[in-house]
């Protein structure tokens, strides 16, 4: 939810920052706002927005209340979708009930954690290392 949030006020603010095509008016034969005058708009409404729950406390009470309702569905929904996903995509289908799968068990489905060490460590693709021949020392 939050991400959705950000993405809007980010691309709201994109917007607001693009230009206009020339000559373009308001139904009212008055220029467009500008930039300045929309930031102040903002400011404005995020200072009613601030003072909101101070007039009406009942209303921020339910909001918050709908907004939490909201997120738990939201984790619901998404866990749904990832046990889904796990089991369609598979290699082979699960026996175990949802929430039983116990890392590094007899439930664990196969192919998974099964690098050794020596699987993980990189290559070296490189050329072989020659010794390099230093310079003779100078007398002094």
């Amino acid at each position: 939810m939050r991400f959705l949030l950000r993405v809007a006020f980010w691309l709201t603010i994109v917007v607001l920052l693009l230009p206009a095509g020339p000559g373009k008016q308001g139904d009212d034969g008055r220029g467009q706002v500008g930039a300045v005058e929309a930031l102040g708009a903002a400011q404005a409404v995020v200072e009613d927005a601030r003072d909101f729950c101070a007039r009406r406390p009942e209303t921020c009470v339910v909001g918050s209340q709908a907004f939490q309702t909201f997120g738990q569905k939201a984790q619901h929904g998404a866990k749904l979708l990832y046990e889904f996903l796990s089991d369609r995509f598979a290699e082979t289908p699960t026996s175990s009930p949802r929430g039983e799968i116990r890392l590094g068990g007899a439930n664990e489905r196969p192919g998974r954690h099964t690098l050794k060490p020596e699987d993980m460590a990189p290559g070296w693709n490189g050329p072989e290392r020659k010794p390099v021949p230093l310079p003779l020392r100078r007398p002094a």
